[in-house]
């Protein structure tokens, strides 16, 4: 009796070790454990340097059931034998198999914030049997030095063909109340001002923190969305964020404000579903990026890490791009889209519009847009973007209206092919605008034509938009119906060799890695609402922890005229900004398409200072992140693609900052001038934003420098190689 007594213990703690199992990083600073808990539900923990980051969390989901498409709920109704056991996809589970392995390759990018990248991780894939419904579920969970990413693979059976999520079940627990920098939950925008405050208090601060937009959907008093920064009280900086997104919706967090536990939440379709799945399939990598050390969380590239290779064969056509356009003055009201104000309605190839008198404000008239294209040649830009260009823009929003644009038919006033010539005449390209109207059905009718239309006017890159709420109707901006919309257009481009900047789609996951052809995004809150009441001083200083950890964004900085009725007497609003600011954005908000947004005249007014703008290049060889705190500060050195050049870049969040580095990245022996662009003492970002500093110095790999940025202000700096002696001449070491 005895023997036997022991021979079923050592039997069930075998069990009970064979479902645990532990993954380090490669540096051995994070340690995964992966575990089947009580009634076999998946759970896992994730800590650092022996800090919890993730503490015991679930992994699983909830299908629709199969029976009469009625769905259930919770595990309780479960337990009661109310629901239908084959909608559990969370627990019931054995371990069937475990598989470990390493990975360690660099790889080269087509653009980035650096020439290569290494990918390093050790990868943990477990295999669960679920016996009940004789179905199978592989979590794989690969850990790097700066973070976790995990998926969930279904792989190809009898029992798991076809099957709807009702819910994710994925939870990220965490250790404490942290301080989070959040945005409200949202299944059709990201464009919100942030907030800061801690886990306990999202749920009070939620009303406050939803301001107007043109199309929103919340779904929770303590929903956020992810890109998500978190602080813990003992010094952890923790990212929660998904990589690879593709055929899935995106996923947001709901917060259990009790216990302080993240789940995610789908966005769902029309009919309140989450997704539609076909095995064998994978999801997005759900990621925790971690350090103790806020600078890293900048320097990750895990998010690209996660995602596919590069699926162009031919990447040659993809080149960044630094543009101006029309369009700060339509964002203002200095200038309008549309053609005319007599039409209240508009019907596309019945409409006629030489029959009816102009605005006289149209902003892309053939006129106005060769004065764009002039100072772009005359000042080195690449491109030239216009909007409002094409018919129906007189009742374009609003209107739950599916026929909206052709895409292929200019105003009168618009000369496509003589502005191609002119265009092409000065070396400078043109960047087609294509706004959809949230009609996604009409782009899509109409996307070859469209594609096939700039190709033949030498159109290389186009501007999408997605204002307003979805048709078909009921649809959202993040469901994933509409997430495989945008990677059709972004496919469908690739063909054409056309480089996409989606305004208001799903936030970036990384995706241009696979298909770097997708060189900017919106997504977020952008310099447009700075003409639309201002945004708050802090928000270029979270953006980076934020929005950028999934891809660059198209923020359309450069704004020299912060009071914005000086450009329409009608809109009292105030760009939150001084000029150095402005100027730092252009290294600190990373996108291989950066716009100098700012009308002409403007920067006619202040030549020195745009000569910054001039000079930044826009795509890099190395980043270093030398200072950085979310919402505070951050400090950024980048060197040029190709050459020996650097840029350094700072923003300062709603307090002043002293800034405080060293040069220590330049290469020794070599002697630099170094082009200052600071705050004035006197700047203020409310009252005095116009107010800055421009100094030249000679600097080296030993020089420091301590540099005071105003609340909202910054600066930037133009490090160049002297190559010849008369370069130094007059100047003094820093």
């Amino acid at each position: 009796m005895k023997k036997n007594f022991i021979l079923i213990l050592l039997c069930l703690v075998t069990s009970i070790v064979s479902a645990q199992t532990e993954l380090k990083s490669p540096d051995g600073k994070l340690t995964m454990e992966f575990n089947l808990a009580e009634g076999g539900v998946p759970t896992y923990s994730l800590t650092y340097k022996g800090k919890e980051v993730v503490k015991t969390s679930k992994l699983g989901f909830e299908l629709k059931s199969d029976k009469s498409g009625q769905q259930f709920g919770s595990e309780i109704e479960l337990k009661n034998k109310k629901a239908d056991p084959k909608a559990s996809l969370y627990d019931g589970f054995t371990l069937a198999a475990v598989d470990t392995t390493s990975f360690d390759e660099t790889w080269k990018p087509v653009w980035g914030e650096e020439s290569q990248i290494r990918n390093h991780y050790k990868e943990l894939a477990v295999t669960l049997d679920q016996k009940t419904n004789d179905r199978k579920m592989v979590i794989r969970f690969r850990l790097f030095n700066d973070g976790l990413g995990f998926r969930y693979e279904f792989p190809e059976q009898k029992n798991l063909v076809y099957f709807v999520i009702k819910e994710e079940h994925t939870q990220f627990a965490m250790a404490g109340d942290h301080t989070a920098y959040w945005i409200p939950g949202d299944y059709d925008t990201q464009e919100y001002d942030y907030t800061v405050s801690r886990l306990s208090e999202i749920r009070g601060l939620m009303a406050g923190a939803i301001g107007g937009n043109l199309s929103q959907t919340s779904f929770s008093p303590t929903g956020v969305q992810t890109s998500l920064m978190l602080k813990s009280d003992d010094g952890l900086y923790i990212n929660l964020h998904e990589a690879a997104l593709i055929d899935y919706p995106c996923m947001h967090l709901n917060l259990d404000d009790k216990n302080f536990v993240f789940e995610s939440w789908l966005t769902p379709d029309a009919v309140g579903d989450k997704g539609y799945m076909q095995a064998p399939r994978t999801t997005p990598w759900r990621t925790v990026i971690v350090s103790d050390d806020a600078r890293e969380i900048l320097a990750s590239r895990m998010t690209l890490n996660l995602n596919e290779p590069c699926k162009i064969e031919d990447t040659s056509w993809i080149k960044p791009v630094k543009y101006i356009g029309v369009w700060w003055e339509m964002i203002t009201g200095k200038s309008s889209w549309a053609y005319t104000n007599e039409l209240s309605g508009v019907q596309l190839g019945e409409t006629n519009f030489t029959e009816v008198n102009p605005n006289g404000v149209h902003g892309a008239n053939t006129a106005h847009v060769k004065e764009y294209i002039d100072f772009a040649a005359e000042h080195g830009f690449d491109g030239v973007l216009v909007e409002g260009w094409n018919v129906g823009w007189e009742d374009w929003f609003g209107k739950s209206k599916d026929y909206v644009f052709d895409f292929v038919t200019p105003y009168p006033d618009f000369d496509v092919k003589g502005i191609q010539e002119y265009a092409e005449g000065k070396n400078v390209k043109m960047i087609m605008h294509h706004e959809t109207s949230s009609s996604v059905r009409n782009y899509e009718r109409h996307m070859d034509a469209a594609y096939q239309f700039m190709k033949d006017n030498g159109y290389d890159a186009v501007k999408s938009g997605y204002v307003g709420d979805i048709l078909p109707r009921g649809e959202n901006h993040y469901s994933q119906w509409i997430v495989n919309h945008y990677q059709y257009a972004l496919e469908k481009a690739a063909e054409y060799q056309i480089m996409i900047n989606a305004h208001e789609a799903v936030r970036p996951t990384g995706i241009a890695r696979t298909y770097p052809n997708l060189i900017g995004n919106e997504s977020a809150r952008g310099t447009e609402y700075q003409a639309f009441g201002g945004s708050k001083p802090f928000h270029v200083s979270v953006l980076p922890f934020t929005r950028l950890i999934g891809g660059p964004m198209d923020y359309t900085p450069g704004i020299f005229e912060m009071d914005i009725s000086k450009l329409n007497p009608n809109n009292h609003s105030h760009v939150n900004a001084t000029i150095a600011n402005q100027l730092a954005l252009y290294v600190t908000m990373y996108s291989p398409l950066q716009m100098a947004a700012d009308l002409p005249e403007n920067y006619k007014r202040f030549m020195d200072a745009f000569q910054f703008i001039k000079d930044v290049a826009v795509d890099w060889d190395e980043s270093k992140y030398l200072e950085a705190e979310p919402g505070k500060y951050i400090t950024i050195a980048r060197r040029e693609k190709g050459s020996n050049n650097w840029f350094v870049g700072n923003v300062a969040g709603d307090e002043a900052y002293v800034s405080k580095i060293s040069f220590d990245f330049l290469e020794p022996g070599k002697t630099y001038v170094a082009t200052i662009y600071s705050d004035a003492k006197d700047a203020d970002y409310k009252t005095n934003p116009q107010a800055y500093n421009i100094r030249k110095v000679l600097v080296n790999s030993k020089s420091k420098l301590t540099q005071r940025s105003v609340a909202a202000g910054g600066y930037a700096i133009s490090l160049i190689e002297v190559t010849d002696k008369s370069q130094k001449k007059g100047l003094k070491k820093l």
